[in-house]
């Protein structure tokens, strides 16, 4: 697949842009549902909000869910902060599976994660039963929304962690959220070792507890995705300095074991492509690498040495800076590198990468590669949390600088603007504004959540879907 010169579509007024190039992006969701969707051109230019939080296209609204600092529903606290990485799934009302359409049909569980490292302004809450360390600031809360949207319950799911950034739904409706940190403990204040992963029910949080998955590694995680056929978990690895993160698979000793299984213990492997010790030096679309191996992690709790440090034998490993997103698509996993900057040691620059990694063929290909120098790019930079869209594309988290930005892609390669923060949370001399996280769709496919970073807010966004 390769791309032509990007044709730039500037609108009066507008940050945005539309992004046209040749070739296909049909691979990102082979047997998928957004693959039997033909993929539209976007909802037309962004409406301002006259409150001020999300600007919107005509005919779409939002509804607050909840934000940083109001009451838990279930009396334990404030809502924490930093809201991150999410997942939307069905209510069990129906029995051990209920009702799995959700939205239209039926309730949804939303599971949040809070970024919160030492210094938090917000804590999770923590809850006898649910919390790991007792000193961890950061961890998960649940919001139950009944068949209309509005919110029943919420609450702590897991306590006591650190830095959950992202992470990825299970098959058997949990969630894996994963800690961006390799503090040990008596660091930061910790009275335990941190960057492990940790298994979330959305319906019952004290059945899974608050147990690290310490056979899955201990790194700075981001998010996970599940290979439903084999039950394989691939990982990415968001490490901030040089050499950079890995791309890992875990190969579980119980595979798609039901709730808990992961806890039996497993193999930790990291992938080397053969040639290729740093993936941001690839920059043409469509590239293709078969052959891919993948090693064994000598020491996967990094008791002395991160594991990005350790020796991998001859040949080395793969390396990538910003490894962040994460999903399972078809037959193949797509990973996300959201940037590389050559001054900061990677071996080339972009404003973000899209990965498939297909198990059968042992292939990666890079799918997409976003600016400078490329002739794909998005009006904004640095693409983060990442989903498919039931209208046949993705949506897109930006997480670079200025207004902040939700961008759908298009099954054609054209990048419209879906939502932009209105919250500005700096000054008229120094404006920031929080970066967009855990967009979700609901299981029918009616609401699209997403969550504003700080202050933290999340976000039902409900109107004229394509379905």
């Amino acid at each position: 697949m390769s791309a032509t010169r990007r044709q730039v579509l500037a609108r009066t007024g507008a940050l945005g842009a539309g992004i046209a190039f040749t070739g296909s992006l049909s691979e990102l969701f082979a047997g998928t549902a957004a693959a039997q969707s033909p993929g539209h051109t976007g909802y037309g230019p962004l409406v301002p909000d006259p409150d001020g939080l999300l600007d919107l296209p005509r005919g779409f609204r939002y509804r607050v869910l909840s934000r940083e600092g109001d009451e838990l529903r279930s009396g334990e606290g404030p809502v924490p902060s930093n809201h991150d990485g999410m997942a939307a799934f069905a209510t069990r009302s129906g029995g051990r599976h209920g009702d799995r359409h959700g939205g239209r049909h039926g309730g949804v569980h939303l599971v949040r994660n809070h970024e919160n490292r030492a210094n938090a302004a917000v804590p999770v809450p923590t809850i006898e039963g649910l919390t790991y360390d007792p000193e961890g600031k950061g961890g998960c809360t649940t919001l139950t929304l009944d068949s209309r949207g509005h919110v029943r319950d919420e609450r702590v799911a897991v306590a006591g962690t650190a830095v959950n950034c992202a992470g990825g739904p299970t098959p058997w409706d949990t969630w894996l959220t994963c800690e961006e940190t390799e503090d040990k403990a008596g660091t930061n204040g910790y009275t335990k070792d941190h960057g492990f992963i940790f298994e979330v029910d959305p319906a019952d949080p004290h059945r899974t507890g608050a147990v690290p998955l310490t056979a899955m590694g201990r790194f700075q995680h981001e998010a996970v995705a599940v290979d439903p056929r084999r039950g394989i978990v691939y990982e990415t690895e968001d490490a901030f300095e040089r050499p950079f993160g890995l791309f890992y698979r875990f190969l579980p000793e119980k595979p798609l074991g039901g709730t808990g299984s992961l806890r039996a213990g497993g193999r930790l492997q990291a992938m080397r492509v053969p040639g290729v010790p740093d993936l941001s030096s690839i920059q043409e679309t469509g590239a293709c690498f078969d052959g891919v191996e993948w090693v064994d992690v000598p020491d996967p709790l990094a008791t002395k040495t991160p594991i990005r440090h350790q020796d991998f034998g001859r040949g080395g490993i793969t390396h990538a800076q910003k490894l962040e997103g994460c999903y399972w698509g078809g037959r193949s996993v797509y990973f996300v590198s959201s940037f590389a900057h050559s001054d900061e040691g990677s071996a080339g620059d972009h404003y973000g990468q899209i990965w498939r990694y297909d198990p059968e063929r042992r292939r990666l290909t890079l799918v997409i590669v976003f600016g400078p120098d490329t002739d794909v790019q998005l009006p904004g930079e640095s693409p983060d949390n990442i989903c498919l869209a039931p209208s046949g594309g993705l949506m897109v988290c930006e997480d670079g600088n200025g207004a902040q930005h939700v961008y759908g892609v298009t099954r054609r390669g054209e990048v419209y603007e879906m939502a932009r923060g209105a919250q500005n949370i700096g000054t008229p001399d120094d404006p920031e504004w929080g970066e967009f996280a855990g967009v979700a769709f609901s299981p029918a496919g009616d609401t699209m959540y997403v969550n504003c970073y700080t202050p933290g807010t999340t976000f039902a966004v409900t109107g004229p879907w394509r379905g």
